[in-house]
């Protein structure tokens, strides 16, 4: 083989070889593996109640009859409830006993809280007192025997100051309890058929209250109730309530849970016959108020959110303005947004007005609906006679400010401001109108047709 032979033959090995190499550093080098994800903290877990502030919360009830707190315990665990109960009772002021509750059977309250129409003075303080409620409910559900511990804690010191004894209206009964041989002081009516609610002041009848960081709530009774009640000292009693059906819960001390007499429940609540002996919380009638703890919200919480406008309600929300929210969900419209939008942008505050505008002309369910007449009534001088439409306007602006706080934010405003743009739009097509009244009606002092300049119409 010649020279030039065995040279081409070289480089064409050469070449050979040099092929994969060339490949391998072409092909580009694979991304480096993503790091695993980081895993998320756990959300730490709510530290339980102390006990210095179970009887803080407890303190206002401690001292109830047994049954009678048993079923304010179990209606506690649903908020909304409570709150219808509490305003059924206002309308209601004379109906007590066992006939309040057979009226409100058709209701569709937990019979718990149905069984607490029997007694008005506790509904009038419990639905004053929403969010005490909530917590007392919570507390209830995240750990019944702590409550009823707490109880029994609030009891010795209201005996020990003295405060807590027998009369005519109740029996103190000091007594062994035969499971934990605990000390366990119970209150019974003294005439089975008969119950008495007690009034007291907590910083009083407990004693030197021992928890200066956690004072006792304290509702003073109604006097419509308690009429001339002095509570300075001890416990102060209301008129009696003849509750013989409508009591059928009782307060388990030693199994730290609530008992309930299926025959006097089945008896009184007809249409809900139950078989159990224990209270079990049904999260159905909690009505989307949510739960306090984790614990609760796992055990209930995919149950009980069907109706999240019970969070307001059971607060005492004005019932017009969760109508109102509720016309603009179903018209596919947000009123989620805040106030500080308003604040924040003018041309939201633009909206506003012309929004409260629109709302008065029909009679807006927002807050500035009681002036929806007179507000007629002037639009309709200023389309006839064209009387201070620059007035209107001024009175319309301020009624904006009302519209907003009943309303409660700035995205029911902008919804409105759609249907006052096209109030203002039909009334315009129709000759209405400030506007309108200048070209027809002459201003303020005009006399007969023509505009601004006519008629002896102001220049």
């Amino acid at each position: 083989m010649d020279y030039p032979t065995r040279w081409n033959s070289c480089r064409i090995a050469i070449a050979l070889a040099l092929v994969p190499a060339l490949s391998l550093a072409q092909t580009p080098a694979p991304p480096p593996a993503a790091p695993p994800p980081a895993t998320a903290p756990a959300a730490p877990a709510a530290a339980p109640i102390s006990k210095e502030q179970l009887e803080q919360l407890l303190a206002p009830i401690a001292l109830y009859p047994d049954s009678l707190l048993s079923q304010v315990l179990m209606a506690s665990t649903y908020p909304a409830d409570v709150a219808d109960a509490a305003k059924w009772v206002k309308a209601h002021p004379d109906s007590k006993g066992d006939a309040a509750v057979k009226a409100v059977q058709d209701q569709s309250w937990d019979p718990s809280v149905q069984s607490l129409a029997a007694f008005p003075q506790v509904l009038d303080m419990m639905g004053g007192q929403p969010d005490w409620v909530q917590k007392v409910g919570d507390a209830f559900l995240a750990s019944s025997k702590d409550v009823l511990d707490a109880v029994q804690r609030l009891r010795q010191k209201a005996q020990k100051a003295g405060n807590l004894k027998s009369s005519e209206q109740q029996k103190v009964i000091v007594e062994q309890e035969p499971t934990t041989q605990q000390t366990i002081i119970t209150v019974e009516p003294a005439q089975p058929e008969t119950v008495y609610v007690p009034a007291y002041n907590p910083t009083v009848v407990y004693g030197a209250w021992p928890y200066p960081s956690y004072p006792p709530y304290y509702y003073p009774p109604s006097p419509y109730y308690y009429p001339g009640a002095a509570l300075a000292t001890g416990i102060a009693f209301g008129i009696g309530v003849a509750a013989v059906g409508s009591i059928w819960g009782g307060c388990n001390w030693g199994g730290g849970d609530v008992n309930i007499n299926v025959n006097k429940y089945n008896n009184i609540n007809s249409n809900r016959q139950i078989s159990n002996t224990k209270f079990e919380h049904n999260s159905g009638n909690r009505r989307g108020v949510p739960y306090g703890d984790q614990a609760s919200r796992q055990k209930y919480g995919s149950k009980g959110v069907g109706d999240a406008s019970a969070r307001n309600d059971y607060r005492g929300r004005d019932a017009q303005r969760q109508q109102a929210q509720s016309s603009l969900q179903s018209r596919g419209m947000d009123p989620s947004q805040g106030r500080s939008e308003l604040r924040n942008d003018p041309a939201a505050r633009d909206r506003a007005n012309q929004a409260a505008q629109g709302s008065v002309r029909e009679g807006g369910a927002t807050g500035g609906g009681r002036e929806s007449a007179g507000a007629r009534d002037r639009e309709g001088g200023a389309a006839g006679g064209g009387r201070d439409s620059a007035g209107a306007r001024d009175r319309a602006s301020g009624a904006s400010d009302s519209a907003l706080r009943g309303a409660g934010d700035a995205g029911e405003a902008r919804q409105q401001a759609d249907r006052g743009g096209a109030s203002r739009a039909s009334a315009a097509s129709h000759g209405g109108g400030a506007r309108a009244s200048q070209a027809g009606g002459g201003m303020r002092g005009g006399g007969g047709g023509g505009g601004r300049g006519g008629g002896g119409g102001r220049r």
